[in-house]
């Protein structure tokens, strides 16, 4: 029996480490196993840009063009001899009345200006928007950029560019502001007086004395200066002066306004002096045309 035993012994060794070595095999491969990693998340669908239509202020005074861009979100810039004085007058801008163009923050409008000679040209023109304008970029422009081709082998010839697809039309202008309410016919305003070569009052804007309130009031208790505040100011204290200066109905009142402003923000920001002079030498110009 003892004999047989050890016979058995070698082989249930053997057995045994046979069996121990499989074990060990099975869990270093199930310990060493690799997950898939996930996909990556998918790029997010690039962003349609948005557009403007550019406003046609050919023949407006500076002064309105000036606003009518700023209303729109256009920047815009004065080139060629005349400069950026308010009652000078818009002859031709680029791009043209009516482009679509990708709205870059503050797309810049060239304009190009006419002498008024019925006003002089005093202190600095403004020959820029106050905020700098941004590239101007036409609807259906980067469609139009060619896409990259690949090279062809050396024994070929490159196949022909194909011609570049011809840019839309420009649409027509919209209007993107809601019309204003047109004063009735019978309540036309009667001008202070006449000056050759100033336009019409427009009677779709309120009247120059109501303006200068609601300026006035806007002002009113505000502490400090933002930059917000005082392009509004100058916007609207343009526009009462240049108005008053051309005859329009109420100038005199509006101006008086104007000036208790000036004086009031002076007073409260220490900024104003200049502007309250022109306001002043405005009014004693139109009491004397009036008074004639």
């Amino acid at each position: 029996m003892a004999a047989h035993l050890s016979a058995l012994l070698p082989r249930l060794v053997a057995l045994t480490l046979i069996w121990l070595l499989a074990t060990s095999t099975i869990t270093f491969a199930a310990g060493g196993r690799t997950t898939t990693p996930p996909p990556p998340p998918a790029a997010p669908a690039p962003k349609e840009p948005e557009y403007l239509v550019v406003p046609d202020v050919r023949r407006q005074a500076y002064v309105f063009a000036k606003g009518i861009l700023a209303d729109g979100g256009f920047g815009w810039r004065v080139t060629g001899p005349v400069k950026g004085y308010a009652a000078n007058t818009v002859v031709s801008q680029k791009p043209a009345p009516g482009a679509k163009v990708e709205d870059t923050g503050a797309p810049e409008i060239v304009l190009v200006l006419e002498r008024n000679p019925a006003y002089p040209e005093h202190g600095l023109p403004e020959n820029a928007s106050p905020t700098p304008g941004t590239p101007v970029v036409l609807a259906g422009a980067r469609d139009l950029a060619p896409a990259p081709q690949p090279e062809p082998p050396a024994e070929e010839q490159p196949a022909e560019e194909p011609a570049p697809a011809q840019p839309e039309k420009p649409e027509e202008p919209e209007d993107e502001q809601a019309p204003k309410k047109q004063e009735p016919a019978d309540k036309k305003r009667a001008p202070a007086f006449h000056v050759d070569g100033a336009p019409a009052e427009p009677l779709d804007e309120i009247p120059l004395p109501e303006r200068a309130r609601r300026l006035e009031q806007r002002l009113a208790g505000k502490a400090k200066p933002t930059p917000a505040l005082v392009n509004h100011w100058l916007y609207q204290h343009a526009w009462v002066v240049t108005g008053a200066r051309f005859g329009w109905s109420g100038g005199a009142e509006a101006l008086r306004i104007l000036v208790r402003t000036d004086r009031d923000l002076q007073a409260r920001w220490g900024i104003g002096g200049k502007s309250l002079a022109v306001a002043r030498a405005a009014l004693a110009e139109v009491e004397r045309r009036s008074s004639r």
